[in-house]
């Protein structure tokens, strides 16, 4: 797989299980390392790290306030006191958390959690912010919430990169459409394009709710067929 995130556009990562989607964020974020090839962040800049965060589907949430969730992801920065101060209130009001600020986080509803663990990420002012899942066992409510910090985050500047098997949220997130199957990028379009017209047929199978599983497609196995006979 070859592909790059350039600033600007949200993309939704979207495939059927296993397709690889959570992998690929991990891979990004420098949680795991690749197997094989390689992953540079500006033409191998270090300071990979200090400009992403990411939110995972199941929030971790440490054993301290909401407002000391905030501030231990700030202070691991070497930020200022007051600026932690700040940082930490401005955000949990953005994420309508400010009256449970001294609320201990892992007594927060699964909803909450998850937008305590979306302000920790947005006070850190990241460029890149991937999210995994970041509705997936929410409720209508709480998703409609989780999407409208999220869109707030995008539009004071950072690049949303998340993964769904929601649809639905794709088309309400995203600018462009990466589909994965197997581990494989089989199509990346403006998102409007790809809900319109797609071109793989994998990618159109899976926009007909047809399970994928068990099927390599045209393009895989053409690329299986070459593997063979070289």
């Amino acid at each position: 797989m070859t592909c790059a995130f350039d600033a600007g556009p949200r993309t939704a990562i979207i495939g059927p299980n296993g397709a690889g989607k959570s992998l690929l964020l991990r891979l990004c974020h420098g949680l795991l390392k690749p197997s094989a090839g390689t992953i540079t962040w500006r033409a191998g800049e270090s300071e990979a790290r200090a400009a992403q965060a990411m939110v995972f589907q199941r929030p971790v949430m440490l054993r301290r306030t909401a407002a000391a969730n905030v501030d231990y992801a700030l202070r691991l920065r070497n930020l200022p006191k007051k600026e932690r101060q700040n940082r930490t209130r401005d955000a949990l009001a953005r994420v309508g958390l400010k009256r449970l600020k001294d609320s201990p986080a892992r007594v927060l509803s699964f909803g909450e959690q998850q937008k305590l663990a979306l302000a920790r990420a947005w006070a850190l002012k990241p460029e890149v912010l991937f999210l995994d899942e970041p509705t997936a066992s929410l409720d209508p409510a709480a998703t409609h919430d989780v999407e409208e910090i999220i869109q707030a985050i995008h539009h004071e500047g950072t690049r949303i990169i998340l993964t769904t098997h929601d649809l639905g949220q794709a088309r309400r997130m995203a600018d462009e459409v990466m589909f994965l199957h197997r581990g494989r990028l089989l199509e990346r379009a403006p998102a409007e394009e790809f809900f319109a017209h797609p071109t793989n047929d994998l990618a159109q199978a899976f926009l007909r709710g047809e399970l994928l599983w068990w099927r390599l497609g045209k393009d895989n196995r053409r690329n299986r067929k070459q593997d063979i006979t070289d």
